[in-house]
């Protein structure tokens, strides 16, 4: 049997560092990272937002080779809009899929995450108001 494969896929700042500090979390699976930052992750894909939307058509080519050759059982994302693209080809390729929005998002679901809503098997906030108004799961906060 092999162990599962997780990608955990983030934009750089502050959804990579909720993201990094879950990484306990995924300790017992084959973890492997995507980012905006080639610094950061052992792959690197294209930034993307809402003003820059046709951007997503590059990450969602490049998440599809990263998947192509990965074949990841599960894709983990803290957002933003690439994390979003990521589900949305995750589904595409069957794996099982997890949404969670960012701390920062006090008072609703970001945009990303209100997208994502579909596409996530697992949708979950950081704040129980947000649960409460929206319906994510509110299962404590990352940081």
């Amino acid at each position: 049997m092999t162990t599962p494969t997780v990608l955990a896929v983030a934009s750089k700042g502050g959804h990579w560092r909720q993201l990094n500090a879950m990484a306990g979390a995924f300790s017992q699976y084959d973890v492997r990272f995507v980012s905006t930052d080639p610094e950061l992750a052992e792959f690197c894909i294209s930034e993307c937002s809402r003003t820059e939307w046709w951007r997503g058509f590059v990450v969602a080519f490049q998440m599809i080779m990263i998947m192509w050759r990965l074949r990841p059982d599960v894709v983990v994302s803290t957002g933003a809009l690439p994390g979003l693209v990521a589900l949305v080809i995750a589904r595409l390729f069957r794996a099982r899929t997890v949404w969670i929005d960012s701390i920062a998002n006090t008072e609703s679901m970001s945009l990303s995450g209100r997208l994502s809503r579909p596409f996530a098997g697992l949708w979950l906030t950081q704040w129980p108001d947000v649960s409460r108004k929206t319906g994510a799961i509110y299962a404590g906060a990352v940081l």
